[in-house]
């Protein structure tokens, strides 16, 4: 299901949150979960991932994360100011002390010029630091979109605290 670099790189997340006494949460649209199930893929991960919210839906991002129905409505579900509102809230309202966020479009419908299938914004949240956002455009199918958006916000997270 998941690649050995995608299992590589959950371990290593785990593994430096485990020595820091650092709890993750995840906030999910176009992935689906697959984060949270990356991680849990890795024996021990529970003492690290805290929860993950599963936020596919635009109410569902309201209800569980308190994103702002009226930042959706303007600046669209997928974008750096979702994202970004995404990864706060999931940090709100969990134990954890960091939190990634993803939306995207996986395709292979719902693309448009201004935002294409492949688009995707990453958003990282921690206590006491500045909510960072990476924007990407994957090329490829949906599963490969949403596979590399697993890798990337391992990537983020882990770069983040190393």
């Amino acid at each position: 299901m998941f690649s050995n670099l995608q299992i590589d790189m959950a371990k290593s997340v785990l593994k430096s949150c485990r020595a820091k006494g650092l709890r993750l949460s995840t906030a999910e649209s176009c992935t689906g979960g697959l984060i949270s199930g990356c991680l849990t893929e890795v024996s021990g991960s529970s003492e690290v991932l805290e929860r993950g919210f599963i936020t596919y839906s635009n109410q569902a991002k309201c209800d569980l994360l308190g994103v702002d129905l009226k930042m959706i409505e303007i600046a669209g579900a997928v974008s750096e100011e979702v994202a970004r509102a995404m990864a706060e809230g999931a940090l709100q309202r969990s134990e954890a002390h960091l939190s990634i966020a993803v939306t995207g479009i996986a395709g292979p419908g719902g693309g448009t010029k201004e935002k294409p299938i492949g688009l995707v914004h990453i958003a990282f949240a921690g206590e006491g630091i500045k909510t960072l956002h990476e924007k990407h455009i994957f090329d490829g199918d949906r599963k490969a979109v949403r596979s590399l958006t697993v890798l990337n916000s391992l990537k983020l997270i882990l770069s983040q605290i190393d």
